[in-house]
């Protein structure tokens, strides 16, 4: 590692700790991210190209978001935000690989002409590789898009001479090496709003969530250092819309790099009230993501309001865009996370900040528990590329 004190760590306790790779790979994002867009301006024209010539054949597409754990994240976060811009004919779907594989006939409809979007860092997960032979088995016109950090993965092999078919690779960096994905999640989910929104991030807009992204990399341990001194053993995360779908990846971050030593749940604002709200106890924390929409973010204040209201022991960290002074009132921690006069473009730039946070504050957990980051399971009950699926055969 160059810095010697990346995320408040010295070199020689990264390396006896075996967190170099997850430390790196957390750290690196914004530049990953610079990386990844300046390929994807370069490509902007064939992937348009590409496209739009699956719009125009046809009366209706359905886009399939897929992938398995985390990869399945990125497309219940991204999904109702492209629903909203796209135009009538085209309809997004985030659904996991590890749901299509056990039950096609419920996802995949013959009729329907689809775009399968794979998301993969290896490629070579077993679903991922079945959610494809199903969707050449079963649907009649269909086309893939694999978006994945490994140029040699199956995935992007099979795709090699398929012309309804293409690879969009991310940079190399992004092919985490270790268990955790994190700069592989959020280069992923970069890749797919600018490819599919009608609406990406501006060349602008980009510049200023990486800029803000140097500063999260460079800050953000001060304040998870001092979240560290209240010992938590349970982790609930809460957004709304897009930000409650992101909270489930922000939760498994803490599941995976604790090894299930602390608890982490994940539920929308709304929906906490309704029975999840009953894991709380004197040594649980609350993370929430507020919203940038005025009307969305009223509800995330409620919540906040609420869970501040009594004195039961627990903590409630918020993440919000600029500076409020009534959500620093109310929340034992506040982390804006954009420093510059102007407004982030929506809450998906948001959300490119508020995952460093969560990444961050479960690789210094898994120190804190005294858990390699890096391999977070050593007895193998979860690995990088997952063991253990039996693929049925498939009749139809």
């Amino acid at each position: 590692m160059e810095d010697a004190k990346m995320f408040n760590l010295s070199n020689e306790e990264v390396n006896e700790r075996n967190a170099v790779h997850t430390a790196l790979e957390i750290h690196q994002q914004p530049d990953v991210w610079q990386e990844l867009v300046t390929t994807l301006f370069q490509q902007k024209e064939i992937l348009n190209g590409f496209m739009e010539s699956i719009y125009t054949k046809h009366e209706q597409v359905r886009v399939l978001l897929t992938g398995a754990g985390t990869s399945a994240f990125i497309g219940d976060t991204i999904a109702p935000t492209l629903n909203r811009q796209s135009k009538d004919n085209i309809q997004f779907e985030g659904i996991a690989t590890t749901d299509v594989v056990s039950n096609p006939k419920e996802y995949l409809f013959a009729d329907i002409p689809t775009i399968m979007v794979s998301f993969a860092r290896s490629g070579n997960s077993p679903e991922s590789l079945a959610t494809v032979a199903l969707g050449q088995k079963i649907i009649k016109d269909f086309y893939q898009v694999v978006i994945t950090c490994n140029k040699e993965g199956q995935l992007a092999k099979n795709i090699q001479h398929d012309d309804n078919s293409i690879t969009v690779l991310m940079p190399e960096k992004s092919n985490d090496k270790s268990l955790a994905m994190t700069s592989s999640f959020s280069c992923m989910m970069i890749a797919a709003y600018q490819i599919f929104s009608s609406k990406p991030i501006t060349t602008e807009g980009m510049k200023q969530v990486i800029a803000n992204g140097e500063t999260m990399v460079d800050t953000v341990s001060t304040p998870v250092d001092d979240i560290l001194t209240f010992d938590f053993d349970r982790i609930v995360y809460l957004g709304s819309g897009p930000l409650a779908q992101l909270a489930h990846e922000a939760s498994l971050k803490m599941l995976e790099l604790s090894a299930g030593k602390v608890v982490a749940l994940h539920e929308s604002s709304l929906g906490f009230r309704h029975g999840p709200k009953s894991i709380l106890n004197e040594k649980s924390a609350v993370v929430i993501f507020m919203s940038q929409d005025p009307y969305t973010r009223k509800y995330d204040m409620d919540i906040l309001q609420e869970l501040t209201a009594g004195d039961s022991g627990m903590k409630v960290i918020a993440l919000s865009e600029k500076k409020d002074e009534i959500v620093e009132q109310l929340a034992d921690w506040t982390i804006p996370v954009n420093d510059s006069d102007v407004e982030l473009q929506n809450d998906f730039s948001l959300s490119m900040l508020y995952i460093i946070f969560a990444q961050v504050l479960a690789m210094k957990k898994s120190l804190q528990l005294d858990i390699t980051p890096d391999n977070p399971s050593p007895t193998g009950a979860i690995s990088r590329v997952v063991q253990g699926v039996t693929i049925h055969e498939y009749e139809g």
